[in-house]
């Protein structure tokens, strides 16, 4: 087995490959002048499986190119099996015509990496099942439900939690966290007027006095949490926390969690946290690496992935 890791995420790669007690294969990806990405494997890949680490977050256009070159690159020096790990799957919001014209950006970049050369993709909580669908080889879409119940066991007293999902389509992912925590749910119902921002309309489900964990997978600009947040101690919940997989945040989005009524905001680092929100007071990252790690060890070894979340 080899580990290849792109420059959207050293870190996370790393810890994998300690976790795995494999080192990374030496990879060079340089860029010319004018930007063009250059990508030479250092080593001998001819007949082993490799596993391309990288996640296609900001600048989301240069980590794709990069993950899809460095898997043309492992093809054309005769790998036997390339599997893409990418812990966040970029363009995943554009899954469907939202409107008259629109792409459909998620299957798009689901056809570039299966024909720049990749044999599997493993993930982590895409934004919508259906995308597992837009790929013609196999695909695996892990859930980050195991590694935010055992942080919400391990730094919270359970017993007055409620979980909250913060729009009508998050149920489904609420609910898992829910059950695995045995607490309540709730929903808030909110109308989007316009792409980036949301009103919150109304919450269903008993919040008063309870300590409320919002969760989600993505956090862009932290605008729905936010506003869920505030409608949520309106409604007398005691305190609100947030759990989200994916810590976009864009923009002021550090700021503007900072300022607002969540307490503390727990990411994982599927996206390399960047220096704002590392400084952050109110904002924590929670490792997949050894989820991320277990999971490709299985896929080596042919053993069963979806047995992890049993």
């Amino acid at each position: 087995m080899k580990l290849v890791a792109g420059n959207s995420n050293r870190a996370l790669a790393e810890a994998i490959g300690a976790y795995l007690e494999i080192p990374l294969a030496k990879c060079m990806v340089r860029r010319f002048a004018d930007q063009e990405i250059f990508v030479e494997i250092m080593e001998n890949v001819r007949g082993e499986d490799v596993f391309v680490i990288q996640s296609t977050s900001y600048p989301a256009n240069d980590h794709l190119m990069e993950l899809l070159i460095i898997i043309d690159a492992l093809r054309r020096a005769s790998a036997r099996r390339i599997t893409a790990v990418v812990p966040y799957f970029g363009y995943a919001r554009q899954d469907r015509k939202a409107s008259g014209r629109t792409p459909i950006s998620a299957k798009l970049v689901a056809n570039l990496i299966t024909h720049a050369g990749a044999d599997r993709v493993l993930t982590l909580d895409l934004h919508a099942g259906q995308i597992q669908g837009f790929f013609d080889i196999p695909t695996d879409n892990l859930y980050s439900v195991p590694v935010m119940s055992r942080d919400i066991k391990e730094h919270h007293d359970i017993a007055n939690i409620t979980v909250v999902s913060p729009d009508v389509g998050g149920v489904v992912r609420a609910r898992a966290l829910a059950k695995r925590i045995d607490a309540p749910l709730a929903i808030v119902d909110k109308r989007r007027e316009r792409p980036g921002e949301s009103e919150v309309m109304n919450v269903i489900g008993d919040v008063e006095g309870r300590n409320c964990i919002l969760f989600d997978d993505i956090i862009d600009s932290g605008g729905t949490l936010c506003n869920a947040a505030e409608v949520l101690m309106e409604k007398g919940a005691s305190s609100v926390l947030a759990y989200c997989t994916h810590g976009v945040l864009s923009g002021g989005a550090v700021a503007r969690i900072t300022a607002s009524r969540i307490e503390e905001l727990v990411i994982t680092d599927s996206i390399m946290p960047t220096e704002a929100v590392k400084a952050s007071p109110n904002i924590r990252v929670c490792g997949i690496a050894n989820l991320m790690g277990e999971a490709i060890a299985r896929t080596a070894h042919e053993k069963s992935v979806s047995s992890l979340f049993d």
